[in-house]
C-alpha cells in the first residue's frame, strides 16, 4: 500500500476541510459496499472536486477507515470499539 509522501503532498492544489472529509466518511459508512469509486464520489450530497475527492479518499484508504472488495466497490471498515475491545483483552499479545 502506498503511503503520502512529500511528493503527493506538494501536488495536492486544494486540501479539504473537515466538514468535507466528515461528509465522505458518513456517506460511505452509510452506503458501505454499494458504490464503486466514481460512483461514490458522483452520489455525495454536495458536489466538490475529483482531486479533493482523491484527497479524501486517499486519506481515508491509508487510515484504514475504508477499503476496497474484489467488485472495487468501497466498504467502511473502521471499528473503534472492536479495536478499544481486543486492546483491553489481556490474552492478547502485540508482536
Amino acid at each position: 500500500m502506498a503511503s503520502i509522501t512529500e511528493e503527493k503532498i506538494s501536488k495536492i492544489y486544494h486540501y479539504p476541510r473537515l466538514d468535507t472529509v466528515l461528509m465522505v466518511e458518513e456517506f460511505i459508512k452509510e452506503y458501505s459496499g454499494e458504490f464503486k469509486k466514481r460512483a461514490l464520489w458522483e452520489h455525495l450530497p454536495k458536489k466538490m472536486m475529483y482531486s479533493t475527492f482523491q484527497t479524501v479518499f486517499n486519506y481515508l484508504i491509508e487510515s484504514g477507515k475504508i477499503a476496497r472488495d474484489s467488485d472495487g466497490k468501497i466498504c467502511w471498515i473502521w471499528n473503534p470499539e472492536l479495536v478499544k475491545r481486543y486492546l483491553e483483552d489481556a490474552s492478547l499479545v502485540a508482536r
